[in-house]
């Protein structure tokens, strides 16, 4: 397990001398916008359900998040996060060759070498601003059995074309493909994913509740798959991995279908709007050059003498916390993360950075 995630605003509040709620942790992907409306008081309301186990097999909001994406139960596994289902597939799909389609979230090495399994890398370049050449993808992936991708991709921004992966898929068919879907809400085409390769049998679906509804505490994943890829991820599977408020939240958002869905747009045209912003403020600057994105984050490669570590410190001084990405396979110290939080936080941002990258 490596310690080099986002938002580990407990040593920057240790190191500062501060409260948390003092810090902006622009490091964390989750959603600007907060909380979805009315979620924190329904927890409020159900705080009892702690005084009882949760259903072992967290059955009920399996069974309501397969009705949700029309899939059956048996296509469905819960989990404690996406990264505890992450971890177990390896094990579950008898991983021998598995590819690594990056830069990318550490976590899939991680469950890979968990299994003594040393996986190999696809990495877009900087170059074409991390944006993967889709033939080499194609021309590699039937070499493996396991292929990961994380679509759109954390920490570039990037989206691959699902009608392209599509293709890929299903031209491999003895490859199974995992694809990591935790930050697809945030993009405005999300549903063309769901709609070009879901019901693929050699892919499993990885999806997250807590990054665009903003309760990563909870941590409530799904994995959506053929019913015997489910067979063998549930085998691995610990009894109460959703905890009570965690099915009581996936309760509530399930049940307030139209509400979550206009909320989730809402997020969709607010980070459009603020990614933007940054974009324009940033445009022509020679210190640094951003990624594009369509999710809540932003890459940007710093020029120059500038390096990630340094600015990531100047930035905490004035509690600003971001991602330094030195520690990502494929990129360098030369670059850094931002997720966008409100309009404000982010002009502040903005103003800080730039003021730290002017030449003396």
């Amino acid at each position: 397990m490596i310690k080099g995630h986002g938002g580990n605003i407990y040593a920057m509040a240790r190191e500062q001398n501060c409260p948390l709620d003092a810090i902006t942790d622009m490091s964390s992907n989750v959603n600007p916008l907060g909380t979805l409306p009315g979620l924190a008081a329904h927890l409020g309301r159900k705080l009892d359900a702690i005084e009882s186990l949760p259903e072992a097999d967290a059955d009920t909001i399996s069974t309501m998040f397969a009705e949700h994406c029309g899939v059956q139960r048996e296509n469905v596994a819960p989990g404690n996060g996406s990264t505890q289902l992450l971890y177990a597939l390896p094990r579950a799909l008898a991983t021998r060759r598995a590819l690594i389609v990056g830069p990318t979230y550490a976590d899939y090495a991680s469950a890979c070498l968990q299994q003594r399994i040393t996986p190999d890398y696809l990495l877009a370049v900087e170059a074409d601003r991390f944006r993967l050449n889709i033939d080499r993808l194609s021309s590699a992936a039937p070499d493996y059995d396991t292929v990961f991708i994380c679509n759109p991709n954390n920490p570039t921004g990037n989206m691959l074309p699902p009608e392209e992966l599509a293709q890929i898929f299903a031209a491999a068919p003895d490859t199974v493909f995992i694809v990591d879907e935790s930050y697809l809400p945030f993009a405005q085409t999300a549903r063309q994913n769901q709609d070009q390769y879901g019901t693929l049998p050699n892919v499993v679906r990885m999806t997250s509740m807590s990054k665009i509804f903003k309760i990563p505490g909870l941590r409530i994943g799904f994995a959506i798959a053929r019913s015997d890829i489910i067979s063998r991820l549930q085998r691995f599977a610990m009894p109460w991995s959703v905890n009570s408020l965690a099915c009581e939240a996936v309760t509530y958002v399930l049940q307030n279908e139209s509400a979550a869905n206009a909320f989730v747009k809402e997020t969709q045209t607010f980070l459009v709007q603020e990614r933007n912003r940054i974009l324009s403020r940033f445009a022509g600057n020679p210190h640094v050059e951003w990624c594009p994105s369509c999710t809540s984050f932003l890459l940007a490669c710093l020029k120059g003498d500038h390096r990630a570590k340094q600015v990531c410190a100047e930035l905490a001084r004035h509690l600003v916390l971001i991602r330094d990405c030195s520690n990502f396979m494929g990129l360098t110290d030369r670059h850094i993360r931002a997720s966008l939080k409100s309009t404000g936080e982010n002009q502040r941002f903005g103003d800080l950075l730039a003021e730290l990258l002017e030449p003396a």
